[in-house]
């Protein structure tokens, strides 16, 4: 379990128990009271314009460093491909010579490899940052014009297991993003 969903998990064991305990001081029955939102982040991120935005400067930067990695894929199968057609020609000295050439490249590719999959981490994280802070300001003033208390994640893996519809509050947390970020 990663640290964010195990973190998102312990805050909201956390709020439940303190709910309940609030709830049920002083009498018998347990009962959650407040006014409480739900919203899917998956389909804030699909479907708003700004989230669409932040999956296509994604999807573009992905795109073109996996063009990076695609050039140097192909210029190793052509030098092992020229080894292989030249292997019985070649000195031993010459074939050795080739092997170390083609073993550093080898190197020097999967060492490029990784800092290009570490830059695409790190845009993503950037750009989804961007997003979750934004979508936090919008999310915070649907919240207050209906007067809830608290909104929660109810996206797979999230804390929300279940709620009633009336709670989601997605759809307009959706179209106040796409006023505020057209």
């Amino acid at each position: 379990m990663s640290w964010n969903r195990s973190h998102r998990l312990q805050r909201a064991a956390v709020l439940v128990l303190a709910l309940c305990i609030g709830a049920s001081a002083g009498c018998a029955s347990t009962k959650i009271e407040g006014r409480i939102g739900l919203v899917d982040p998956t389909k804030l991120l699909n479907e708003s314009n700004a989230g669409k935005k932040a999956k296509d400067t994604l999807t573009t930067f992905s795109k073109s460093r996996q063009a990076l990695i695609e050039m140097d894929e192909k210029e190793l199968r052509r030098m092992e491909e020229d080894f292989v057609k030249q292997a019985s020609v070649l000195s031993p000295a010459a074939k050795s010579e080739r092997e170390q050439i083609f073993r550093r490249r080898m190197a020097e590719y999967q060492q490029k490899a990784g800092e290009l999959n570490r830059e695409v981490q790190e845009k993503q994280k950037d750009v989804l940052d961007g997003f979750r802070d934004k979508v936090e300001i919008v999310v915070g003033k649907v919240a207050k014009r209906h007067g809830l208390q608290i909104v929660i994640d109810k996206g797979k893996g999230g804390p929300a297991i279940y709620g009633e519809p009336e709670l989601d509050i997605t759809s307009e947390v959706i179209e106040e993003f796409n006023r505020e970020y057209p």
